[in-house]
């Protein structure tokens, strides 16, 4: 006996309300978010290079559901660090990705960050939009200037002065803006050219995923965060909270030049996994007086150290969601 046929009206009321559940489900989730600016503190961890696709979905998926607010992967090609060739294996970042956008349901996602040399900033654009949609609006689109001269160099790919990666990769933020905000885009840049460009379809998180902008040079790089950025991203050269306070007192300084408030850029930094093996107690008043300091992100450099990862979840981010 075979079971009966559903009508056609019937599979498509059927449709129509499984489509109606998805999106009440995705607002939700959007609205639970918490802001990307703001008092709130949040963690967030990184993919370790070099590990499997299986072991950096497991420790993607664990960092969710022990709470962390954001995951990241690294945009390179081979590893930042010489090594035996063993130790050069790398994932292309947007690629696993949108992998794991597709298989994690509630953390925020990025690449920290994607380096502008690699691609131009239309295909970077649609790849963006792609991710946002695939993980249902959880994109934090992250961009730098591109740093890693011997990676250029093994590739054939152009690595030009500091400054003049620093010019393209301003230019390329504002062509990626134009392209998720527009409808047709044309730009004449000194770099860049659009021409009654389409961008379709446009990412689901508007006007656009949140920007987030990492590095430090003042003259180049800190104009364009303090402009665009919805999160400025800097590394601590040291742990030093007087350092990192006038550090963070110089953005906002271009921020108000520029005439941007700097409350709506939140600030985060990266931390060392290897501080987390130390003392909590140490550990928890290094963090707030970073969060004293006027950081609001961290984020826990590679680990492929579940225990670690717990560890810290336990210790340190379960105390500053208590106080």
């Amino acid at each position: 006996m075979t079971a009966p046929s559903l009508s056609r009206r019937s599979f498509l009321q059927g449709l129509g309300a499984a489509a109606a559940i998805t999106a009440v489900a995705a607002r939700s989730a959007r609205a639970s978010r918490p802001p990307l600016a703001g008092g709130a503190v949040r963690f967030g961890t990184t993919a370790p290079q070099g590990a499997s696709f299986p072991d950096i979905l497991s420790l993607w998926q664990d960092a969710e559901a022990l709470g962390f607010d954001t995951a990241f992967v690294y945009d390179h090609f081979m590893s930042m660090f010489p090594g035996p060739p063993a130790s050069e294996r790398c994932f292309e970042a947007w690629s696993l990705l949108s992998a794991l956008a597709a298989r994690t349901e509630r953390i925020r996602l990025g690449v920290l960050v994607t380096g502008n040399t690699y691609r131009h900033p239309a295909v970077v654009a649609k790849m963006a939009t792609t991710v946002d949609h695939v993980s249902g609006g959880r994109l934090i689109l992250g961009m730098g200037a591109g740093w890693l001269g011997r990676e250029h160099t093994a590739y054939g790919i152009p690595f030009h002065t500091a400054a003049g990666r620093a010019r393209r990769f301003a230019e390329a933020v504002e062509v990626i803006r134009h392209l998720l905000t527009e409808e047709r885009s044309t730009f004449d840049g000194k770099y860049y050219t659009l021409k009654d460009a389409p961008c379709e379809p446009k990412p689901l998180q508007k006007p656009h995923p949140p920007l987030l902008i990492g590095g430090t040079g003042r003259k180049l790089v800190l104009p364009v965060a303090a402009r665009h950025a919805q999160i400025w991203h800097f590394t601590l050269r040291s742990n030093d909270a007087a350092e990192v306070r006038r550090l963070c007192a110089d953005f906002d300084g271009i921020c108000r030049e520029i005439g941007r408030d700097p409350a709506e850029i939140e600030k985060a930094t990266s931390l060392d996994p290897h501080l987390v093996e130390g003392s909590p107690r140490n550990l928890f008043r290094q963090v707030r007086s970073l969060v004293e300091a006027g950081v609001r992100h961290f984020i826990l450099l590679p680990t492929g150290d579940h225990v670690l990862l717990r560890r810290f979840a336990r210790e340190i981010m379960r105390k500053f969601r208590t106080h």
